[in-house]
């Protein structure tokens, strides 16, 4: 009992801790899940399944809205009071959250495998503890005096666009209706996680660079990411509206930009700390996946040819997204767990390892014929890379720092 209660303790003991833990758990269960219904789709093991949802639009829910988050709010409700010196967050809001969005998504994976009701209930509780988060945000951005708050401006109207990506999943849930779906699949990629992860490492990297490498120029440019952010805003807005013939022109300028950034936060450099080295690898990959968005597009308006699949998409979720989610993760646990900040070996070999799964994904809209075992194989590298980071990590959300400091 002495036991239980202490692990309880700890993981109430800072934002990030019972959150993370949830996304590192999301993270494997969502791709195994994932693997499970490919084996059997392509007849590679067991039989096919039926799901209350098709599994192409539940895997898409589970990813952007079932995955990300956890370590977002983890992240945000960290950094928040430290960017804009306000208040800290409370335990109860923070578990609160933690505890209604992962109730939620166990009751999608029962109405899976039960009856679509179930899973509307779940995607409802994750829509009430998205909104407590929201409320705890916002109050902060709201009531606090500093005067830089554009970063926390920029998330937080990403946050508001997150959950109303939620709510529209739930409503395409009880209407079938696509309109709603397809707001709520392209919300949740350029009017969320894109806005959030790009505006955070505009904040972040410079930062982290410039604590570690010597003579370093700090260059965080505002016009640029005012840019960027409206090249995101005109992508999501014209492939909602299913105008793919003219994403390149808003493709190409962010391409530019963040292959720029990548420059001039110095891509290289950071090499000579693997710590850092992360942070700046993940980043590459938004360059990348919008180079192959722009040749996409640009080539579906020349010849009506859509090639490249899928490939642009998984260059940004896994390759940006998921990667910068290992990246900054791995940084907020060892720093806030009392050890000194250095990546271990194991954790820069996992991390090399996970961008072998973007890469096979990438590939399989490339090399079509062996498409299918190519989905498997990035299911299974993604589960041994993640899994073992995982299995590293999670232990340490329920246990006391090492330095014995609170938090």
């Amino acid at each position: 009992m002495n036991k239980l209660l202490a692990i309880r303790h700890h993981l109430s003991a800072a934002p990030h801790r019972s959150l993370f833990l949830a996304g590192a758990l999301q993270g494997v269960l969502t791709v195994l899940w994932w693997a499970f219904d490919l084996t059997s789709r392509y007849g590679i093991a067991g039989s096919m399944t039926h799901w209350s949802i098709a599994p192409t639009w539940a895997h898409a829910f589970l990813m952007i809205y079932g995955f990300f988050p956890f370590f977002i709010f983890g992240f945000l409700f960290t950094t928040y009071p430290n960017w804009m010196n306000g208040d800290k967050v409370r335990p109860r809001e923070y578990v609160a959250t933690c505890v209604l969005m992962a109730a939620g998504v166990v009751l999608f994976y029962v109405g899976l495998l039960t009856h679509k009701v179930i899973s509307i209930a779940g995607v409802e509780l994750m829509l009430v503890g998205w909104g407590i988060a929201i409320y705890v945000l916002f109050r902060i951005l709201l009531t606090t005096s500093a005067q830089d708050k554009r970063h926390a401006r920029v998330t937080s109207i990403a946050l508001l666009m997150g959950w109303l990506g939620v709510a529209a999943y739930l409503v395409w849930l009880v209407t079938e209706s696509p309109v709603v779906l397809n707001f709520a699949r392209h919300a949740g990629i350029w009017f969320f996680l894109l806005p959030i992860v790009l505006t955070v490492s505009h904040r972040m990297i410079p930062f982290f660079s410039s604590r570690v490498l010597d003579n370093y120029e700090m260059v965080r440019p505002f016009w640029m990411l005012w840019l960027m952010l409206a090249c995101i805003a005109a992508h999501g807005s014209l492939q909602w509206l299913e105008l793919s013939a003219y994403l390149w022109i808003a493709d190409f300028p962010l391409a530019a930009c963040a292959l720029y950034l990548s420059y001039r936060w110095g891509f290289l450099r950071s090499f000579s700390v693997s710590l850092l080295a992360v942070l700046h690898f993940s980043f590459a990959w938004l360059g990348v996946s919008m180079l192959l968005y722009g040749v996409q597009s640009l080539t579906y308006m020349l010849s009506g040819n859509m090639v490249l699949g899928l490939a642009p998409l998984h260059a940004l979720g896994i390759g940006f997204f998921a990667s910068m989610i290992l990246a900054m993760a791995s940084r907020v646990t060892i720093g806030h767990s009392g050890r000194p900040l250095e990546l271990d070996r194991l954790t820069w070999v996992l991390f090399l390892g996970f961008q072998a799964t973007a890469v096979i994904r990438i590939l399989s809209d490339v090399v079509p014929v062996i498409a299918p075992m190519l989905y498997v194989l990035a299911a299974f590298v993604w589960l041994a890379c993640f899994g073992l980071w995982t299995a590293k990590y999670a232990p340490i959300y329920w246990r006391q720092r090492m330095d014995g400091k609170p938090g």
